[in-house]
């Protein structure tokens, strides 16, 4: 059964947590061509005035894509993988994180209409990340297309 209609809005995905680990920060940072040492080196980023190394602004989308079974919530809603495509995905900031932060991700989905007369639906999925203490580190949205067969 597809779900993929003002029913699936609401839909809640379990909460998970992820540890922020420096060797990826810095795997990442090296593999999207960031040249601030900051995002690499743990003497830079104290120079800077962080107590850590930061978090790249689209590193948090890699961090909750390690959920559990990341698309398994398709199935669920009655989508086939093989239909859908990432749209869009933004990122607005409240705070920074680093390395050795545990961030949780709350999500649900919050919008899901209809262009093309059908053809193309669209899902809007929003997350809200956390640290360890509870601070707001940013809201993540993520629109995918299923295109119907």
């Amino acid at each position: 059964m597809n779900v993929m209609t003002r029913q699936a809005i609401g839909y809640v995905f379990p909460p998970h947590h992820m540890q922020v680990e420096a060797g990826r920060l810095r795997f990442f940072a090296k593999a999207i061509g960031e040249t601030d040492p900051a995002y690499a080196n743990e003497t830079a980023a104290r120079a800077t005035g962080y107590s850590a190394l930061p978090v790249p602004p689209t590193f948090l989308f890699c961090l909750e894509m390690e959920r559990p079974d990341p698309f398994g919530w398709l199935a669920e809603l009655g989508l086939d993988l093989g239909r859908i495509l990432h749209g869009e995905q933004t990122f607005t900031y409240h705070a920074l994180a680093f390395a050795g932060d545990t961030l949780h991700f709350e999500a649900k989905i919050t919008d899901s209409y209809e262009k093309k007369g059908g053809t193309l639906r669209f899902l809007v999925k929003d997350a809200i990340v956390r640290n360890q203490n509870r601070v707001h580190i940013a809201d993540l949205r993520t629109v995918l297309v299923h295109r119907s067969g």
